[in-house]
């Protein structure tokens, strides 16, 4: 819940800080799911379908990193709907892809346009991050409460928006789906533009560009350490299980095909909306109201040792099958919505870090900054998606998953306890 002493113009700056971000969150899961499943039916091939998405990280990590001064520069509300504004244009670009361009040129452009939705995301995901650090209340674990409930209700959104993604392809198809996503978003994009209260700040003049990168050790570690987790998570999460599913799901006829999408859509929803859950819940599981916040430092690297199990077990399983059956798919779901959860867990510790180890004055920077790291990291997740998959199926594809976990928990053993003497 969200503390109700806060000060009510922060607390209705963050409602309509998380709506906006919710809006966007639902339109993001539904165009990827949209992409991934509409062009993989067109014949795409795993690594042709992980070059949709490459510019789509590429845009973010550049993104990032000047999106962090921009807002410290001109105010966290410019950012905000610059990011809610290009989504807008993304979609409707999308819409205006000829299905009989060849295979090459449709690449070619859906990169283009999902670059640009990639820097729709980030502008919207470092305004709304950053904002959390301005707004919450310093007392009672304030701090890791709203972050986490920002960040576990996004994702349950972009949950919800994987299984629409799936369900408007299957019922309106690919054009109507993506313009209807436009019109919305245009719409919720004019009321944050009306409704939005003061609370957040307006940027300060003389903000330079080299201040982007970071001093602090703690910052830098915690964002390598960001890049091996969200890489191991897209190894598998972009293309090879969903590929994967659908062909153990379809039959090749148009109506498999439809049960496929709702089946696949619904899959990617729960886990999404699993790992939202769970990382909102986050502050309870680990009482982290009751613990100096040099613990959750520790706690950090143990979560993430755990977490580099799982996959590693998935693995084994994986090379013990010959080729797809009913014991491996369910074992991967099962253990896949495992990982889910205990991803969920590190993602809100990483979360919250990011913020207690940076300063007010600069969090729109260290914030950029770190996601910078991770959409490095979904990008190497990306690309060995397609890759692993295509060269090694589901054991290469799931042992890479298991090294790059592996790394994020030695990375992130180099974090400093420097925040032993406070409280959340």
């Amino acid at each position: 819940m969200i503390d109700t002493s806060a000060r009510p113009e922060g607390l209705s700056a963050y409602i309509a800080v998380t709506a906006a971000y919710w809006a966007f969150m639902l339109t993001d899961g539904a165009l990827r799911m949209l992409v991934l499943l509409h062009f993989h039916t067109l014949g795409f091939n795993p690594v042709q379908l992980a070059y949709l998405f490459v510019l789509y990280e590429i845009a973010g990590m550049v993104t990032n990193l000047c999106a962090g001064w921009i807002a410290a520069r001109f105010g966290l509300t410019s950012t905000l709907y610059a990011g809610l504004g290009i989504q807008v244009l993304a979609l409707l670009a999308l819409a205006q892809l000829d299905p009989t361009w060849a295979i090459g040129v449709s690449v070619a452009y859906v990169m283009v346009v999902q670059g640009a939705s990639g820097v729709a995301k980030d502008l919207a995901k470092m305004s709304s991050k950053s904002a959390v650090k301005h707004l919450a209340p310093s007392e009672a674990g304030g701090l890791f409460r709203w972050v986490a409930l920002l960040t576990g209700s996004k994702n349950a959104v972009k949950g919800l928006g994987f299984l629409l993604g799936a369900a408007l392809l299957a019922t309106l198809g690919f054009v109507w789906a993506v313009l209807g996503m436009a019109a919305i978003l245009a719409v919720i994009l004019v009321a944050v533009l009306i409704a939005m209260p003061p609370g957040l700040p307006k940027g300060r003049k003389g903000t330079k560009f080299s201040e982007v990168f970071s001093k602090s050790s703690n910052v830098n570690w915690l964002s390598a350490a960001r890049v091996f987790l969200f890489g191991a998570r897209d190894v598998w999460f972009v293309v090879g299980i969903p590929i994967y599913f659908y062909a153990v799901l379809s039959d090749g006829t148009v109506a498999g095909n439809r049960t496929a999408f709702f089946m696949i859509g619904t899959f990617m929803a729960v886990w999404v909306i699993l790992y939202g859950f769970v990382q909102a819940l986050a502050p309870r599981i680990l009482r982290a109201s009751s613990r100096p916040q040099g613990e959750l430092v520790h706690t950090a690297k143990g979560w993430a040792w755990t977490l580099a199990a799982i996959p590693a077990i998935l693995t084994a399983a994986a090379l013990a099958s010959d080729g797809p059956q009913i014991w491996l798919t369910v074992s991967l779901i099962a253990g896949l919505l495992i990982f889910g959860a205990v991803f969920a867990i590190n993602s809100a510790l990483h979360s919250y870090l990011i913020l207690a180890f940076t300063k007010a004055e600069r969090v729109t920077m260290d914030v950029g900054f770190y996601y910078m790291a991770n959409a490095g990291g979904r990008l190497v997740g990306t690309v060995l998606s397609g890759v692993t998959y295509q060269l090694g199926g589901l054991p290469l594809m799931l042992g890479t998953a298991t090294i790059m976990v592996a790394g994020a928990a030695m990375i992130a053993s180099c974090l400093r306890d420097n925040l032993r003497d406070r409280t959340v």
